[in-house]
């Protein structure tokens, strides 16, 4: 593909994502650009897939159904987007863990919202340098915990999972 033909198939996207040099991803909408970050959606079987580009008030700008339908720049810019936000939960709160049969069920907040997960009660979370720690649910999605930065309830939900 020729240089002009990359700029024609530029211009002819329907939709426009670029990399801002500071590392955001850019939506370029009709009413302008705008920096957006990439939510995953259902299912989560298909995480490259059914992305949710939302502002900074986590209003949804728009719907990426395929990845594969975007431009080649987009698809890379979009790409990257996902690679560096990696999907990994920040969780700012615990708000409740409960134990049933071969289950873990977690009920925690996070800067995305609240959110409900399990994991099997043979996975403990894994210790990360700094005090914090990681949790994969049975769905295979990593929450992280800085546990020097929970509240005091938080913290107690966690002791047996904290050294």
């Amino acid at each position: 593909m020729t240089a002009l033909e990359i700029e024609r198939e530029e211009d002819s996207e329907a939709i426009r994502l670029r990399s801002a040099p500071d590392g955001r991803l850019i939506a370029h909408t009709a009413n302008g650009p705008v920096a957006v970050r990439v939510r995953q959606c259902f299912p989560w079987s298909e995480p490259h897939r059914h992305l949710s580009l939302r502002d900074a008030e986590e209003k949804e700008i728009l719907l990426v159904e395929d990845p594969a339908s975007l431009g080649s720049a987009s698809r890379e810019a979009l790409e990257r987007a996902l690679a560096e936000a990696g999907f990994v939960l920040e969780v700012s709160r615990v708000v409740s863990i409960e134990e049933e049969v071969e289950i873990r069920q977690w009920e925690v907040e996070t800067r995305h919202g609240p959110r409900c997960f399990q994991t099997h009660l043979d996975d403990w979370p894994r210790s990360l340098p700094g005090g914090g720690i990681l949790i994969r649910d049975v769905a295979g999605d990593l929450y992280r915990l800085m546990v020097t930065e929970l509240d005091k309830k938080s913290r107690d939900l966690l002791w047996a999972f904290v050294d």
